[in-house]
Order: structure tokens, then C-alpha cells, then sequence
């Protein structure tokens, strides 16, 4: 089996804040809203996999799920999946200080996140 695991799965909300309360009050998940990018994570327990909520707008509609998949190599990964049929929306960008992610649109027409975590320094 490949190490390709989930690691982050985001939706759209018009209201991220009651949305949050909503997962709180419904799971226990715990909510993280960093309001300088206008996003909300939640995290819903040790060792499971967690995500985060957007903003509604043109490129998360509400009914938009994203996950987001894990890779040691975010160029060969977009790169295979275009030969394999799927549309690059995002390069590989660093998300500073956490690691470098990209986007593609499988043939079906879903987005598709990858991430790479930064390596943790070693002391």
C-alpha cells in the first residue's frame, strides 16, 4: 500500500463561526479560527484526521469538500496526476512554517488537495 494517507479535510460555510459552534456542540470538535486568513480548523480528536472551514465564495461553494492527501513530492504527485487526466489548480506553495501544498481537478471535476508537512528539526 502506497503512504498517500488523508491528512486534512476542509468544506465552505457562509457563517465558518456557527459553523464551528454547530461541529462543537453536534461532535466535541474543537474549533481554531485564525480570522488574519479568514479560515476556522477543527480538530476532531487524537490521531484523526482534522481540517479546516472557508469562507464561501467562487472556489468553495457551499457543498464543496476538499481533502487533502499526503506526499513526499508535490510536483511528481501533480505531475503523474495530469498524465493520468487531472487539471493542476495549484503549483506547490509553501504555507510558511507548516509545509508546502498543491491542487489539482481529477477527470471527475473534484478538487484534490496535497500536502507536504515540514520535517520536524531534530535537537
Amino acid at each position: 500500500m502506497s503512504n498517500h494517507p488523508i491528512v486534512h479535510i476542509e468544506f465552505a460555510a457562509p457563517d465558518q463561526e456557527a459553523a464551528g459552534k454547530f461541529y462543537t456542540d453536534l461532535f466535541g470538535w474543537k474549533i481554531q479560527a485564525f480570522p488574519e486568513f479568514k479560515y476556522y480548523t477543527f480538530e476532531t480528536g487524537p490521531d484523526e484526521v482534522g481540517g479546516g472551514i472557508n469562507p464561501v465564495s467562487e472556489s468553495y461553494p457551499v457543498g464543496t469538500v476538499v481533502f487533502y492527501v499526503g506526499t513526499d513530492d508535490i510536483e511528481a504527485t501533480l505531475k503523474k496526476a495530469e498524465s493520468l487526466g487531472a487539471t493542476t489548480l495549484m503549483e506547490k506553495m509553501e504555507v510558511t512554517g507548516m509545509g508546502w501544498m498543491g491542487m489539482f481537478r481529477d477527470p471527475a471535476g473534484n478538487m484534490i488537495g496535497l500536502w507536504k508537512e515540514v520535517m520536524p528539526q531534530s535537537s
